[in-house]
Order: C-alpha cells, then structure tokens, then sequence
C-alpha cells in the first residue's frame, strides 16, 4: 500500500459522518477528515436501483493505517456494507505529508 492514502466513505447524514470524522480524527487514524453534503448517489442494492443524498468524507491517512481505519469506520458506521475505499496519494506538498506523518498514530495496541 502507499505510505501516503485518501479513503472515501459516503454516510446517510451529517450527524453520521460528524461522528465517524471526529471519531477517527482524534484517535489518530486520519490527520483529517473532510465532510462533504450534498453527494447524490445512484446504486444498486439488493436488486433494486437507489437513489439517496449522502455525505462523503474524505480523509487524509498513512496506507499502514488503512485497515485499522476501515474496522472503525465500519464499527461505527450504519450501513451494512459501508463504501470504504482507499487511493493512493502519488505526489503532495511535502509539508503536508509530513504534517499526515506527524498526527496520525494509530490505536495502540492493534
């Protein structure tokens, strides 16, 4: 994996991807977390088309920290199966990516 990622993840509310945001934020595993209304997303499930307004949260991470943050993503999250995905993060202001080296520890003990 990248030592450098960005991880998207939609929520069906504020208050949803609020909590999830600061959750990870403060125990480390994002240096940060972006929330973004106003996503419209159309998606099959269970056999049936969707349609449904979402936030998307975009956070910020080290790639050795993906799945630690993917368990406390889906621990906290409501939808049976949460998109949860990571891309790589190929080039960034190097101040930047050091400040995500800097903040982002992880949960001890995992």
């Amino acid at each position: 994996m990248n030592q450098y990622i960005t991880v998207l993840c939609t929520t069906p509310s504020k208050e949803v991807a609020e909590s999830i945001a600061e959750l990870v934020v403060q125990k480390g595993l994002a240096a940060c977390a972006n929330t973004i209304h106003g996503v419209h997303s159309i998606y099959t499930w269970k056999g049936e088309t969707c349609r449904d307004n979402e936030y998307l949260m975009i956070f910020k991470t080290r790639g050795n920290l993906f799945e630690q943050l993917r368990m406390e993503i889906s621990s906290n999250h409501p939808y049976e199966v949460p998109e949860i995905i990571a891309l790589p993060i190929l080039e960034g202001h190097r101040p930047y990516l050091d400040w995500i080296e800097q903040v982002t520890v992880g949960i001890k003990g995992t």
